[in-house]
C-alpha cells in the first residue's frame, strides 16, 4: 500500500549528538576530548532509515549558530564568555548568530552553509522534508552575526540603551546597571563578563540579577511591548525587530527548507506571526510553521490570528498520557482531553518526547520503554493531526548520563558534547544494520516502525473520522475505564477498532459499542466480522452489533488496531 499525503510523522534529531560514534565521552568533556556529531553523518542509508521508520519529515535541532565555549576564532568566529554559555557546547537557543550554520556540525568550518545545503538536498532526495528551528524570543548575551547580508544592520546596533524601552530598540534595558547576575560571571575566564547597561533576560526577567534558573544565557528580544508597563503595544510603526525577524526567516526559507518550529512562540506577539508568516507563505507557501506553545486560552488566537499550522500538544494530551503510563491518572482523561480542544486537535502535534521532556524510559518518567506502547498508540492514531517521536526513542533510549551540564535528569543534553547509546548502536559506524542492538531494542524499534507506518498507510488514520467509545464503556462489566481506551477510526468502507491497554496485565475486555457509532460512522450491524489486527497480522472474529459487547483480548502494556472492511 503507498504511503497518504498529509499525516506528518516528524523524527525530532539533535544533530549535533546523532553521529557522534565516541563510547567513552568523559563528563564535561570539550569537543577535543568528546568529539561532535556532524551533518555529514546523516548519509542517504541515514536518511533512509529514518523514512523506513515512518517519518516524513526530519527536524534537524541546533542547526542555527549559537553560543559555545568552543574557540573558533581561526574562522573569524567571535568568542563567548564562558560565564554566558550554558555547557560547554552550549544551548541551541542562545542564538549567536541568525545567519549562519553552528560551525560545530560541519566537516569543514569555512564551507558549513555549502554542507547545510547539502543536507537539505540529500534529505529531500530520500524522500523526506526538512524543518529547523527558528528562535525568535532571545538570542545569546554576546549575539553578534558575521554572516548577515551586506545592508543589514546588527540586532541592536541602533538602540538606544538609556531607555528601559523603546519602540524603536532591538532589545530591553536595565538603564545604568551593570549585570550582576546570581550565577558565576566568570566561568574559565581570566576576567569575569561584563554587560552594561544590562539587558532584560530571555524569560522576560526585566533586572540586572538573572538568577542561575533564569534563562541567564539570552537576552530578551523586543517587538514593541512594554512589559514593565502594562504590556502595552507600539506596532504602529511596525518594529524594527519585526522586520529583521521576517527576513531572517525568508533567509531560511530560500535554503529550500519545508517548514520552521517555533521556539517559545507565545513568548512573541501573536500581531507578529500575523504579520510575518502571511509573508513568508506568500513566496513559499508550502513552508510549515510550527509552534511552542502551552497556555490552551492562547491557542485559538496562534492559529487564527498568528496563522500558524500546528501547535505542541503538550499541557494536554503529552501530560495526560504521561500521567496514565505512570499510573497517576485514568484512561477517561484521554477524552476529556480531546474534547477540551473544541475542534482544533487536527492542528494539535502529538508527542511522548522531546528535547524539553525526560525520556520514556528513564527512572523519571515510565523507567521501561514498554510501558508508553499504549499511550504511543493512542497519540498516533486517534486523529489525523502530526505525530513527532525523538531520536532513540524507538529504542528505547533511557537518558540517564550524567553529561556534563546537563545533570542525571532523564533528559539527553542540548548542552554538551555527548554520543547517545542507542543511536551509537544503531549506526554502528553507518552500518545499520543492527546488530549491536539488543532484542528488546530491535523489538521496539520494530513496533514504533509498524505504527508509524500504519499512520501513513491506512486512509482511516490519515483522513477518516474519530469515535471515541469511552463514554459507552464507563463502569464496564469486563472493561476497566482507567486502564483501557477504545475508539474507533474510519474512512469509505475501512474501520478499525482501537483499543489500548496501559495495564500489565492481559486484558479480556468486553467493548460496547453504542447505536451512535453505527449512524454516524454509517455502519451496518454484523455479527461476525472478520478483522486482522494490523499491530501482528493476527486475523479475528469481532461482533459489530449495539446491542452486544465486542470481545477482545489485549496484552499487558499493548494495543489493538483490528480493521475491517465494510
Amino acid at each position: 500500500m503507498n504511503d497518504i499525503d498529509n499525516k506528518l510523522i516528524i523524527y525530532q534529531v539533535f544533530t549535533r549528538l546523532f553521529g557522534n560514534n565516541n563510547n567513552h565521552c568523559i563528563h564535561g568533556g570539550s569537543l577535543a576530548e568528546n568529539g561532535c556529531g556532524k551533518m555529514a553523518d546523516f548519509t542517504g542509508k541515514a536518511l533512509g532509515e529514518i523514512k523506513r521508520l515512518g517519518a516524513t519529515h526530519v527536524w534537524y535541532t541546533g542547526i542555527i549558530e549559537h553560543a559555545t565555549q568552543t574557540d573558533y576564532r581561526r574562522y573569524n568566529i567571535r568568542p563567548d564568555h564562558p560565564a554566558v554559555v550554558k555547557g560547554k557546547a552550549g544551548s541551541p537557543y542562545a542564538i549567536k548568530d541568525y545567519y549562519d550554520v553552528d560551525p560545530d556540525l560541519a566537516k569543514d568550518v569555512p564551507g558549513r552553509m555549502k554542507e547545510f545545503e547539502n543536507l537539505v538536498q540529500r534529505t529531500h532526495r530520500t524522500g523526506l522534508k526538512v524543518i529547523i528551528d527558528f528562535v525568535p524570543n532571545h538570542v545569546a548575551r554576546q549575539y553578534h552575526s558575521d554572516a548577515q547580508p551586506d545592508g543589514t544592520s546588527q540586532l541592536g546596533a541602533n538602540d538606544d540603551p538609556h531607555y528601559a524601552f523603546s519602540p524603536y530598540n532591538n532589545f530591553y534595558y536595565i538603564p545604568q546597571s551593570e549585570l550582576h547576575g546570581q550565577f558565576d560571571m566568570q566561568g574559565s575566564a581570566a576576567e569575569p563578563y561584563h554587560e552594561y547597561p544590562a539587558k532584560a533576560t530571555g524569560n522576560n526577567c526585566f533586572d540586572a540579577c538573572p538568577t542561575i534558573d533564569d534563562w541567564y544565557e539570552t537576552v530578551k528580544l523586543n517587538y514593541g511591548v512594554d512589559y514593565q508597563n502594562g504590556g502595552t503595544r507600539h506596532f504602529d510603526p511596525i518594529p524594527d525587530t519585526w522586520e529583521k525577524m521576517r527576513d531572517i526567516l525568508l533567509f531560511w526559507a530560500a535554503k529550500d527548507i519545508d517548514g520552521f518550529r517555533c521556539d517559545m512562540a507565545e513568548m512573541v506577539p501573536v500581531e507578529f506571526w500575523g504579520w510575518a508568516i502571511p509573508q513568508v507563505k506568500e513566496k513559499y507557501p508550502h513552508l510549515l510553521f510550527i509552534a511552542e506553545v502551552y497556555n490552551p486560552y492562547e491557542y485559538r488566537n496562534y492559529l487564527d490570528r498568528g496563522h500558524f499550522d500546528y501547535l505542541y500538544d503538550k499541557v494536554g494530551l503529552y501530560d495526560t498520557l504521561r500521567a496514565i503510563v505512570c499510573s497517576n491518572e485514568s484512561a477517561t482523561a484521554i477524552t476529556r482531553c480531546w474534547q477540551s480542544l473544541g475542534g482544533i486537535e487536527q492542528r494539535m502535534l502529538n508527542f511522548l518526547e522531546n528535547h524539553d521532556e525526560q525520556r520514556i524510559a528513564s527512572d523519571f518518567f515510565a523507567g521501561n520503554p514498554w510501558k508508553a506502547i499504549p499511550a504511543l498508540v493512542v497519540s498516533a492514531c486517534m486523529n489525523t493531526n502530526p505525530m513527532m517521536i525523538y531520536f532513540g526513542q524507538e529504542f528505547g533510549e533511557p537518558g540517564m548520563d550524567h553529561e556534563g551540564f546537563s545533570g542525571r535528569d532523564g533528559r539527553t543534553t542540548i548542552f554538551d558534547y555527548w554520543s547517545v547509546g542507542t543511536i551509537r548502536r544503531w549506526r554502528d559506524g553507518g552500518k545499520f544494520d543492527g546488530r549491536m542492538l539488543t532484542d528488546d531494542e530491535q523489538r521496539l524499534h520494530d513496533v514504533y516502525q509498524r505504527v508509524l507506518t500504519l499512520c501513513r498507510q491506512e486512509e482511516a488514520i490519515a483522513h477518516g473520522l474519530f469515535f471515541d467509545l469511552m463514554y459507552a464503556n464507563i463502569g464496564g462489566w469486563r472493561f476497566n475505564e482507567h486502564r483501557q481506551y477504545a475508539f474507533l477510526r474510519k474512512h469509505g468502507n475501512e474501520v478499525l477498532l482501537i483499543v489500548a491497554n496501559f495495564d500489565s496485565a492481559t486484558a479480556d475486555v468486553a467493548v460496547n459499542i453504542p447505536s451512535h457509532a453505527f449512524s454516524y460512522l454509517q455502519m451496518p450491524q454484523v455479527e461476525h466480522y472478520q478483522a486482522v489486527d494490523l499491530l501482528t497480522g493476527v486475523e479475528e472474529t469481532v461482533c459489530l452489533l449495539p446491542y452486544k459487547a465486542t470481545d477482545i483480548t489485549v496484552k499487558g502494556y499493548s494495543a489493538k488496531i483490528l480493521k475491517f472492511t465494510l
